[in-house]
């Protein structure tokens, strides 16, 4: 089952970020099998972080909120709210996706 997790960041918590940020990577590297897209939200300006959307392949919800519970971004409480969602694969194009993280 697909779950969508969404990330809202903390107001002013940059320094959160820079601190997790090796071991998020990591955590995501060692879930690879599950893990169907991740990414960062920005602001309009393209750089600032605004939070993360993580797409989960689990079998239950209990599993994707246990992903999300040990996620180093969120253990360091990075987050100002996260949301989990069940969902259902619609359209699937993945060569409409951008060709680099940056959106190109």
């Amino acid at each position: 089952m697909l779950y969508i997790i969404y990330q809202i960041d903390k107001p002013g918590s940059e320094e959160i970020r820079a601190r997790a940020r090796e071991d998020h990577f990591a955590y995501l590297d060692a879930h690879e099998d599950i893990l169907v897209l991740g990414g960062a939200l920005l602001g309009e300006d393209g750089k600032t972080r605004t939070g993360s959307v993580l797409i989960v392949n689990v079998p239950s919800r209990e599993e994707a909120e246990a992903f999300s519970r040990d996620e180093p971004f969120r253990k360091a409480g990075l987050f100002e709210r996260v949301e989990i969602n069940r969902m259902r694969r619609g359209q699937w194009n993945p060569a409409a996706a951008p060709k680099t993280a940056e959106g190109n």
